[in-house]
């Protein structure tokens, strides 16, 4: 109880921190150091208090819009789920990370199943509002527009229209969905309407309130 106490203040310190423009780096050396005791680590494991610590951090702070179409531009390749609540109160995140992090290893098997990987899944943004895509082997290109407000992009393709937020990660960009428009999606492009795997999305999606999932690209 008192390590979770102490770990609440922590990532509350840092958000404080971060909303005063300090820099992240130094926040995050502070904020290792002081993890590293509680955890336990001591000085031979700060790697270890590190990794804990970014995989917090990161997407508690890190779960941010992405301010310009400029930084969406780019090409980016799928790395594993994406998932994020809408809330944006800072122990609703960190406790809604945990549960996220279950919900990212929960659709890991069903991506996989519908033969979404690194290798096949990708997406170009380009400069001139045009957009290439491939996912799960199947080409989409068209158009897109991003609102910066609200983080939303739509892309048009010839007979689809997708609308999804993007948000900043600590490795890239995540593409995240509402459960019923990534069903939607998955269940145009793969074709398999019936496939017991794309109705698993549904399902996760249903158990959580104000739940967005989807990809992370790097």
């Amino acid at each position: 109880m008192k390590k979770s106490i102490i770990l609440s203040s922590i990532l509350l310190s840092g958000a404080l921190l971060a909303g005063c423009g300090t820099n992240n780096s130094a926040w995050t050396q502070v904020g290792t150091q002081v993890l590293g005791n509680v955890l336990g680590t001591g000085g031979t494991n700060v790697a270890n208090a590190t990794d804990a610590l970014g995989n917090i951090l990161g997407s508690v702070l890190g779960s941010k819009t992405i301010p310009t179409q400029q930084q969406l531009v780019g090409s980016w390749t799928y790395s594993q789920p994406g998932c994020a609540f809408t809330s944006d109160k800072l122990l609703a995140q960190a406790g809604g990370e945990i549960v996220a992090s279950q919900v990212k290893s929960k659709l890991q098997p069903t991506f996989e199943k519908l033969g979404v990987k690194s290798s096949n899944t990708k997406v170009t943004f380009n400069q001139d509002g045009t957009f290439a895509a491939t996912f799960a082997g199947k080409n989409l290109s068209g158009n897109y527009t991003y609102d910066e407000k609200t983080g939303k992009v739509t892309m048009k393709a010839l007979l689809l229209t997708i609308n999804c937020y993007a948000k900043r990660n600590t490795s890239g960009i995540g593409l995240l969905f509402e459960g019923t428009k990534l069903l939607t999606l998955l269940q145009t492009v793969s074709a398999l309407s019936g496939n017991t795997s794309v109705q698993a999305v549904g399902e996760i999606s249903k158990s959580y309130d104000g739940l967005r999932i989807g990809f992370d690209f790097k």
